[in-house]
């Protein structure tokens, strides 16, 4: 049962818990938006991943996060991780909030709800035999499957008996950030361009490399577009973007590994159109109001296509095929199944994507989206 609007009063403490990827820490900032909107004077916290920070920091909706460094965690002796988990729980737990909000299944964000003794404790019901059998929380429900990632955090809202004021996926960045991205393009020429990114955390979801380079010869040859391309300092990463560059007759500008992600973030928000797998610089792309062109392999376009801010909804379906939200236009092909292949694993329904399905999806963005009403958020 939700909660009374009347309640609004007694909260002045909140924490939210996603401890999940980047994308995902991204896509809950509609969330932390309403919550400000119908809470305005209680504090709000998040805990998170190290390495999801950047979504956040800045955020005028956030005013502490609790970043748990996971990395570190997994390399430490049992030891030294019992001292970790220790810290990281004691510096949250104490603090009293009044509303917990824990938007993934996993154990730490159970067990963060259970001892934090919040009054109002709202989360997916715990999978582990020991939490199902403790009053982790004082609403728990199961996750609903097909159901955009965005509406499934705002379920949680609706739960406290509001409807979303606001939408909006939203990253923030510094001006310093700004004028660096902005001194990277005027300085190789590339006031019209295309922001790729190609490669994936997961290597199955990304596409072949020779027809990767394909499109970018396309691009820079037909099409008159600049390419800048990114991927993050991973070693695998940055190997697989040289494969892709080494192809190309027509260089792109080749950035991967220079930028951080809100440098990644805000280069996305002067591109033309943002081409891309399904990734974190993807949802980032998107909530800087910058068309997509994503391709997907086994990856559910309900539950993770690129959100359109202007939309304020999904009409993405289970129909594995070409589809389009908004602005943004998504690439699959089928199902398929994971084999490897030349010691990396890779997606059948990945590899069903010819060249001509990106450049018809790229001609009818560039048609569908008018380059003069792009906007940056920030300019």
């Amino acid at each position: 049962m939700p909660f009374s609007n009347g309640s609004m009063t007694d909260i002045r403490k909140i924490l939210v818990v996603k401890f999940r990827n980047i994308g995902d820490v991204l896509l809950s900032t509609p969330l932390l938006e309403n919550l400000r909107l119908y809470y305005p004077e209680a504090e709000i916290h998040v805990a998170v991943n190290k390495m999801c920070e950047d979504m956040l920091s800045l955020n005028p909706h956030v005013e502490r996060i609790f970043a748990y460094d996971r990395q570190a965690a997994k390399s430490a002796s049992a030891f030294l991780r019992i001292g970790m988990e220790t810290r990281y729980f004691r510096n949250i737990v104490g603090r009293r909030y009044d509303l917990v909000l824990n938007l993934t299944e996993g154990d730490r964000g159970a067990w963060l709800s259970l001892l934090g003794g919040a009054p109002r404790r709202l989360g997916f019901l715990p999978r582990s035999f020991l939490l199902k059998r403790l009053p982790v929380f004082t609403q728990g429900f199961r996750k609903t499957p097909h159901v955009h990632t965005v509406e499934r955090d705002l379920s949680f809202l609706r739960l406290l008996g509001h409807e979303p004021k606001s939408k909006q996926v939203r990253v923030f960045w510094s001006d310093r950030t700004k004028e660096k991205v902005r001194g990277i393009l005027g300085n190789n020429g590339a006031a019209d361009f295309v922001h790729m990114h190609p490669v994936a955390r997961w290597l199955f979801k990304c596409w072949d490399a020779g027809r990767f380079a394909q499109i970018v010869d396309w691009l820079e040859n037909n099409m008159k577009l600049r390419v800048a391309v990114t991927a993050s300092p991973d070693p695998v990463e940055i190997e697989r973007v040289e494969e892709i560059v080494s192809a190309c007759r027509f260089k792109p500008l080749d950035l991967s590994g220079k930028l951080d992600l809100k440098e990644v973030a805000c280069l996305s928000s002067h591109a033309r159109f943002f081409l891309g797998v399904d990734t974190a610089p993807m949802h980032m792309a998107a909530a800087v109001n910058t068309p997509v062109v994503a391709l997907f392999g086994h990856s559910d376009p309900v539950v993770w296509g690129p959100w359109d801010n202007a939309a304020g909804r999904s009409f993405y379906r289970d129909v594995r095929s070409v589809q389009r939200n908004g602005r943004h236009m998504l690439v699959q092909k089928g199902h398929g199944e994971l084999i490897v292949r030349n010691g990396r694993k890779i997606s059948t329904a990945m590899m069903k994507i010819e060249v001509d399905d990106i450049k018809r999806a790229i001609e009818e963005v560039l048609s569908k989206n008018d380059p003069a009403a792009k906007f940056d958020l920030q300019s």
